[in-house]
């Protein structure tokens, strides 16, 4: 906890003379208000020895006073401490989602979506309140409680031993309390973030759940991890009344005996009317701030955990990053030469008896060739592709373009002479003109970006988009989920060739369309692509056909490289993962053709039974 709060104070460090300000204006509101008893006090004995109308004036002015200068000095606190606090959440969010993206895909695999969602909304939430309320209060209520217990010994030490003596069993309580609370804490915050990654998914698998009727089953998966949420919350909150139940008992306890004992030292002379209202007055003031510790600990434990779960994120080290002084790269002038050579990869969680996924590649892609990559399912095709713009790195070996090892070159440099188009065609929530110019140089005019807008969606065959209700500006749903999958995967393909790269990288890009379309498709990239410098992986004959070469990749390792008709020709292995995924494809256009007639044969059952 020490470790994440010093943390925490370095990260504050451009507000900490608002924070300073705002803790001395709780602290000296509070020594106000302890000023109203000595006052009090003071009335008190004076009663006793006939005070006189201006006395008691002139008193009640003084108590009013303070309290005008305490309220005011309260409203100060929020003042300097609320604001700064709130800019202090937006740098750390910033900070926050900038090292998200900037990591590495290999830690985006190791992470639940939820997790990173809850840490970087409702974790940070926490810290700000801390920073703003809990930080300052938790120190203004330690010194009020010890000023108070100063005030009180001076009023009686007796009955001021009384309320020592209720101190120490709250002690006891609250270590008891910090211990178990931190512990229900982190879990609570743990299962809010797999709550949420729950949630995230089924959202975004709606349409599995439905299709394949399993949102029953999803919901009592929801169910369970809910009421164990519940379950975590109940506990929480019952340490918390637990505790708060013994810092509302034990401070009343020893008013109700001092009471008791008070009334006995009045009456024995022991100490004044007016000392003992000044004890009651100023005990009053102490509970507050001790009730108040109750709350202030669970938020203090609240805000470490929170703490501990944003650096575990903020901590993590990110393994692809620009060297500290890139290779000299013009991203205009590449020529788009990519080699791979002696290249392994196996992934960080890879048992060790498992071989590398890539086991020593060499490949060599001519400037504007199209080189196609072929090879069984699993044999590691799309990672190869996803060397080349570093979203993993080689764990032996190289990747080069243009002779320069990719690691050596700036990351804005690398990735502005590459684009991908995945296979699971990712877009967002925003205008299909902005999806599709995603990476396009934003230092094109208007004109010219419609022009390239215009190319790259022909190319694609993705000219549908003119047809939506507000033509290229339409609005598409959160990741496309408003399209086909042959329509998002044209709009990602049109965005990969928007981009302009020297080497463009498609994996499988073309899968989910139709034969017509994947024709039209394929016509209009050989004529794009030319002078690009292009791997694509392919399950098709229909998309190796485009190629110039192809590559056959097994057993991680190119066994065979040559046209098309070469490899038929000489290369059995290849033919038999030719024939394999051919197979493959009649397979599933039978399994479509299957499903389209059993919709017609429904939809026709449907009809007679309406007639």
């Amino acid at each position: 906890m020490l470790g994440s709060m010093a943390r925490l104070w370095q990260t504050v460090k451009p507000i900490r003379i608002r924070l300073y300000l705002g803790l001395l204006s709780a602290l000296t509101a509070s020594l106000v208000a302890l000023g109203i008893p000595q006052v009090l006090e003071f009335l008190v004995n004076r009663l006793d020895t006939g005070a006189t109308a201006a006395t008691v004036w002139t008193g009640g002015a003084i108590v009013l006073g303070l309290g005008l200068l305490e309220a005011s000095l309260i409203w100060l606190r929020r003042v300097f401490a609320v604001s700064p606090s709130t800019l202090v959440e937006k740098d750390i969010r910033v900070r926050f989602y900038a090292k998200v993206q900037h990591m590495p895909i290999a830690f985006h695999d190791g992470w639940g979506s939820g997790q990173l969602l809850s840490r970087m909304m409702g974790d940070i939430n926490i810290i700000r309140r801390w920073i703003a309320f809990g930080m300052i209060m938790l120190v203004t209520s330690s010194v009020t409680i010890i000023a108070g217990l100063v005030l009180l010994i001076r009023s009686s030490w007796i009955l001021a031993g009384i309320f020592f003596l209720a101190a120490v069993p709250v002690s006891i309580i609250a270590f008891r309390f910090h211990r178990e609370f931190s512990v229900l804490s982190r879990r609570s915050q743990d299962q809010n973030g797999d709550l949420a990654t729950t949630i995230e998914q089924s959202v975004q698998g709606i349409r599995v759940l439905k299709a394949f009727g399993r949102g029953p089953t999803a919901l009592e998966d929801f169910t369970a991890q809910a009421e164990e949420l519940r379950t975590t919350e109940i506990r929480k909150a019952t340490s918390m009344a637990r505790f708060d139940m013994f810092m509302f008992m034990l401070p009343e306890l020893a008013l109700g005996v001092s009471l008791f004992v008070g009334i006995h030292l009045v009456a024995g002379g022991h100490i004044t009317v007016g000392q003992l209202a000044s004890y009651f007055a100023t005990a009053t003031l102490v509970v507050g701030p001790v009730r108040m510790l109750g709350m202030l600990f669970g938020q203090m434990v609240n805000a470490s955990t929170a703490l501990d779960r944003h650096y575990e994120v903020m901590d993590e080290d990110n393994t692809i990053t620009a060297p500290e002084t890139p290779a000299a790269i013009d991203p205009a002038e590449a020529r788009g030469a990519v080699a791979f050579e002696g290249a392994h990869f196996r992934y960080a969680d890879a048992p060790d008896h498992v071989p590398d996924v890539l086991d020593g590649v060499d490949l060599e892609i001519r400037p504007g060739e199209t080189m196609a990559l072929v090879g069984v399912t699993g044999s590691g095709k799309s990672t190869l592709l996803q060397l080349v713009p570093r979203l993993y790195d080689v764990t032996g070996g190289r990747v080069t373009i243009d002779g320069v090892d990719v690691r050596e070159m700036d990351l804005m440099d690398l990735r502005t002479l590459t684009a991908v188009a995945f296979e699971d065609a990712t877009l967002f929530s925003d205008s299909v003109r902005d999806n599709v110019l995603l990476g396009a140089d934003p230092t094109l005019d208007e004109a010219a970006r419609d022009e390239l807008l215009h190319l790259a969606l022909r190319t694609a065959d993705a000219t549908y988009a003119y047809d939506l209700p507000e033509g290229v500006d339409t609005r598409i749903g959160e990741e496309g989920m408003s399209l086909s999958g042959g329509q998002r995967q044209r709009l990602a393909l049109a965005r990969a060739i928007a981009a302009k790269p020297a080497v463009l990288l498609l994996d499988d890009p073309l899968s989910a369309l139709d034969t017509r379309t994947e024709e039209t498709v394929t016509g209009r990239l050989r004529e794009v692509l030319q002078g690009t410098t292009t791997l694509i992986v392919a399950h098709r004959t229909s998309t190796v056909a485009l190629a110039d070469r192809v590559a056959l990749l097994d057993g991680g390792k190119i066994v065979d490289v040559g046209t098309h008709q070469e490899l038929m020709a000489s290369s059995a292995r290849y033919r038999w993962v030719i024939a394999n995924q051919e197979e493959e494809r009649r397979r599933d256009q039978d399994i479509e053709t299957l499903t389209g007639e059993l919709d017609l044969s429904a939809l026709q059952g449907g009809t007679e039974q309406g007639r």
